[in-house]
């Protein structure tokens, strides 16, 4: 057994393997279904090791075979969930108990979920139960039965938090999950009350009814929201069905063992409100009567028939404080007085009680009117139980308390309640022998109308009524009969001569002699029939990254998954082709990354030989999908090892043997990993474009599917960074905003904010915890050694070379002259606007970075300027003045996306030292590149403002370069306003 939990932990390469490691410990438990009985031997020695294997199939096994499981699936569900063959042994008790417990202490995925549903279904409480007390009662059982019974009350509350906002199963969701737990307890009690010793019973369901108080399925109220579960709302019909002495002891019993009096009036207080209501409270009619009648039976049939002393002292009085103390529906009153007066001793008992409450001062100066009618309703319905001149009533009359009370109600100033007062007198009287008549009944206003009803229904009394008959206006869904109307629907439309009308019917057409062309559902069945399969293997799905690296690479998997000689096996199947391999690579590369975050250090191994793979990937086969596929795996493996995937991605883009495409999908890699690390949300669709007039239709939505993500995301930047002065120039006077639109910002006074104010991006002052190896660290921790200073100075080498080789060749002609910025280089306008908007997208995501100020910011801002001022190759110098004008974007031939790239990450710097300090740390230690880079935005604006066009510009290019030129000149403008005094020395 020792060497199956070893063998476990490693990787299992063949779905063969792990099910000769399953099949042996199920054989010992006794728990292998029969297909997989040849050629095992059992380990006896499995029944102590259930948990632990469990944990090991869920943390080693399950992660990675759980999308790919072929045979095995049966084997690995039947260590967690018994199949109904084996339900009865007392292993599957054993394995589910344990299967509860170890599922809710890991994350629930979803083959973590289909077995808590299943758990839920087939091994629910009162199976558990005949399990853990099989062999009797003691300290080991108990403690065994409150495991069980605490991971079952667990279930809903553990996977809701896992799941966070994810969709919840509904049979795990709390209401329907704990209204299946309470008819399970009733089935149960069910099954107890008929067995031999059900009083051994009493301390185990007791316990198992106080916690279910403590989670709260005995609400006082009936639940009005669909999830609050109930246990009585949905258990109390079955209560109703299963009713019989037995039953009603077992009840009892486990009621007065409950450990704590505030566990037993939880559970009094739902079952009084969870009674029916009768609408007409007060109908003395027969079949009312026989309702009330019911309720008190099936109140003394789970309560018992209580007397105020002796063992029911406790439970008297709970259940006397809860009626009088608490507001109910009228009609309960008939039910509390027809269940609480069994006999004289207790109806003397609950008389006194309502009597204390009934005439107490300060009830009748303060108490509602309906809480005024519901205690005289209780005190002449128990009134009405007493014969006439009985010896109680006759004390009554003389009852100083009593006298009292009827004082304080007729001097009472709302008539409605007066008239409880004079009622009450009236018929203590009647009952007393006496005659009083108040003479003032008649009309229906202030309260005349129901104290006429309540006289009439204390006339009789509601336990006189028979109990086995039905009342012809039961509101009782369950003896309705079904509706007939859907089978006589179907009966019409069987009918062939139903409709007669030929002209309905379509002229009748000669079958062609062409065979009908089969749909996509045939072709997909004939594709997944393995008998058809002749001449090519299926590609299984790579489990572990290895074997993805393999399959990405067009290379056969490092352990091809094992093929039976079997009734497949009569055609030859050849080796799978490249394309197959490369798209079922593509196809699970995303979702395996993302996987395999949480899973050991497997992603930190493979991630470099996985970013080069993906990097170097060519759409040779034209595949569908192909360019968002590995796009997404690309961002996957950024978002989940940045530590890995974004330096090797940075090193591959300076290689030459990429292309722009391929370095298009590097950078937009960096950009997306890097806003979700930052948890920022993901970019807006982009626009549908306009059609165009010369592709057809399917090549038109080809093309216009592709999207350049990072220059929508750095103009996103742009605008999320002037947002801010367009809101506050649209709120300024007249004056004021007609200066900002002439971009010469002038603020008004100069406010020093608190240190803590300073940096609304900076993580708040608490415990840091360092990440683990399991989980990707914010883009905090690796903005700077990671993405921006790499990128940054891998640009610097790579521009540093290009020179070199262009200084070596300046003297010759032609073709023999190196150009550093030809087509698909890194200086190319096209790629080198993309590095500088990506570029633009990680500085404003890394703002929460500690290096930020200091190392991030001046370095890319010093960049840009670099780009933006100086040329980066021969080619963008050739046809200009040998003086050219940094401050001129046409002098030197610079490209206006480069120009509009340039400046947007300028701004984003600017923006951020803004919003960080004050701009603080870059006017007082980087003075002149501050001023610089708003002398160079003033130049590029004031030349587009003269009318002088920059190379590539026009459109949208055009519109980006002023937008974030004037960006600059404000942003630029505000340091200079806050720091300006400070800033003479430094630029000096």
């Amino acid at each position: 057994m020792q060497n199956v939990l070893s063998q476990l932990q490693q990787p299992i390469e063949r779905e063969s393997d792990l099910v000769s490691l399953l099949a042996a410990p199920l054989a010992g438990l006794g728990l292998l279904p029969p297909q997989f009985h040849a050629n095992v031997e059992p380990l006896p020695s499995a029944e102590k090791h259930i948990g632990h294997m469990q944990r090991l199939l869920l943390t080693h096994v399950v992660p990675v075979w759980a999308p790919e499981l072929g045979i095995a699936h049966p084997l690995l569900t039947q260590f967690f969930v018994p199949d109904l063959f084996a339900n009865a042994r007392p292993a599957a008790a054993a394995v589910a108990r344990s299967a509860y417990a170890t599922l809710l202490a890991t994350p629930p995925a979803a083959f973590a979920l289909a077995c808590l549903v299943r758990l839920a279904a087939e091994y629910p409480v009162d199976r558990l139960f005949r399990a853990v007390f099989a062999d009797g009662h003691g300290p080991v059982a108990d403690a065994h039965w409150a495991d069980a019974v605490r991971d079952l009350c667990a279930v809903p509350d553990r996977v809701a938090n896992a799941l966070a906002l994810a969709a919840t199963p509904p049979a795990l969701q709390n209401a329907p999950y704990f209204a299946a737990l309470s008819t399970r307890v009733e089935a149960l009690m069910c099954a107890l009350a008929d067995g031999p010793a059900p009083a051994a019973a009493h301390a185990p369901l007791a316990y198992l009814l106080a916690k279910l108080v403590n989670v709260g399925l005995f609400p006082p109220r009936p639940p009005t929201a669909r999830a609050q579960p109930s246990f009585f709302a949905a258990a109390l019909p079955a209560i109703r069905a299963h009713h019989s002495p037995a039953h009603a002891a077992l009840w009892a019993g486990v009621l007065r063992a409950l450990p704590s009096a505030l566990a037993l009036q939880a559970v009094l207080a739902s079952l009084f409100g969870a009674l029916p209501a009768i609408e007409h409270a007060l109908d003395p009619s027969a079949a009312v009567r026989t309702r009330v009648h019911r309720d008190a039976a099936l109140l003394e049939g789970i309560v018992g028939r209580l007397r105020p002393a002796g063992d029911d002292q406790p439970c008297w009085d709970i259940a006397t404080s809860l009626v009088l103390s608490r507001e109910w529906p009228p009609a309960h009153a008939r039910v509390f007085v027809c269940w609480l007066s069994a006999d004289t001793e207790a109806l003397d008992a609950l008389l006194a009680a309502i009597l204390a409450v009934w005439a107490a001062p300060a009830h009748i100066k303060h108490s509602l009117l309906a809480t005024h009618r519901y205690t005289t309703a209780l005190l002449l319905l128990a009134l009405a139980q007493y014969p006439k001149n009985a010896p109680a009533v006759a004390a009554l009359v003389a009852n100083g308390a009593f006298i009292s009370g009827i004082s304080g109600y007729l001097a009472h100033l709302d008539p409605a309640v007066r008239r409880c007062g004079m009622l009450a007198a009236e018929a203590v009287a009647h009952r007393a022998g006496r005659a009083l008549d108040f003479k003032d009944w008649d009309g229906d206003d202030e309260g005349r109308a129901w104290c006429r009803s309540l006289r009439a229904l204390a006339e009789a009394r509601d336990a006189d009524a028979p109990l086995d008959e039905d009342p012809p206006d039961s509101d009782d869904e369950s003896d309705i009969a079904p509706s007939t109307a859907a089978p006589a629907r179907a009966a019409f439309a069987a009918d062939p001569g139903a409709d007669s009308d030929d002209s309905l019917s379509g002229y009748a057409s000669p079958s062609s002699s062409r065979s009908a062309s089969p749909t996509p559902s045939d072709l997909a069945e004939i594709e997944a029939d393995p008998t058809l399969a002749v001449g090519r293997a299926r590609v299984a799905r790579p489990v572990y990254l290895a074997q993805l690296g393999a399959l990405l690479r067009g290379a056969a998997p490092i352990s091809a998954p094992h093929t039976s000689s079997g009734a497949g096996a009569a055609g030859t199947v050849g080796a799978p082709h490249e394309a197959d391999r490369v798209a079922v690579g593509l196809a699970s590369a995303a979702d395996l990354i993302r996987r395999k975050r949480t899973y050991g250090t497997e992603l930190a191994e493979n991630a470099v030989d996985l970013a080069c793979a993906l990097l170097g990937m060519n759409d040779n086969f034209e595949l569908d999908g192909f360019a968002a596929q590995r796009q997404d795996a690309l961002t996957a493996l950024v978002a989940c090892a940045p530590e890995k995937a974004a330096p090797t991605l940075i090193q591959e883009f300076f290689k030459n043997q990429y292309s722009v495409e391929q370095r298009f999908a590097a950078l937009t890699a960096l950009a997306l990993g890097a806003r979700e690390l930052a948890a920022l949300p993901p970019p807006d669709p982009a626009p549908a474009p306009f059609a165009s007039r010369t592709l057809p239709a399917p090549l038109h939505r080809k093309y216009a599917a592709a999207e350049d993500t990072v220059a929508r995301l750095a103009d996103s930047v742009t605008r999320l960074a002037l947002t801010d002065e367009r809101t506050e120039a649209a709120a300024a006077p007249p004056a004021a905003r007609a200066r900002r639109l002439r971009l010469a910002p002038q603020r008004t006074s100069i406010t020093e904010l608190p240190p803590s104010s300073l940096n609304p991006y900076a993580p708040a002052p608490t415990t840091i915890t360092p990440p683990t190896h399991s989980s990707a660290p914010t883009f905090a921790a690796v903005a700077a050694e990671h993405f921006v200073m790499p990128l940054v100075h891998a640009f610097w080498g790579s521009l540093h070379a290009a020179h070199a080789r262009e200084a070596r060749t300046a003297n010759r002609a032609g073709r023999a002259r190196f150009h550093g910025a030809g087509t698909g280089l890194v200086l190319s306008p096209l790629v080198l606007s993309q590095l500088l908007g990506t570029l633009a997208v990680l500085v404003h995501a890394g703002r929460a970075a500690p290096a930020w100020l200091a190392v991030i910011a001046p370095a890319a801002l010093e960049l840009a300027l670099a780009v933006g001022t100086r040329r980066v190759s021969h080619d963008e110098d050739e046809d200009s003045s040998p003086s050219p004008n940094p401050s001129d974007p046409t002098s030197g031939g610079k490209d206006a996306s480069v120009l509009a790239a340039a400046l947007e990450l300028a701004l984003a710097v600017l923006d951020g030292s803004l919003a960080l300090d004050g701009g603080r740390a870059l006017a007082l230690e980087h003075t002149a590149l501050a001023l610089a880079t708003r002398e160079w935005a003033a130049g590029v604006l004031g030349a587009l403002d003269s009318g002088v066009r920059a190379p590539g510009g026009g459109g949208a290019p055009a519109a980006r370069l002023g937008r974030a030129a004037a960006g600059v000149l404000l942003k630029g403008g505000a340091v200079e306003e806050v720091w300006g005094r400070s800033m003479l020395g430094g630029a000096v």
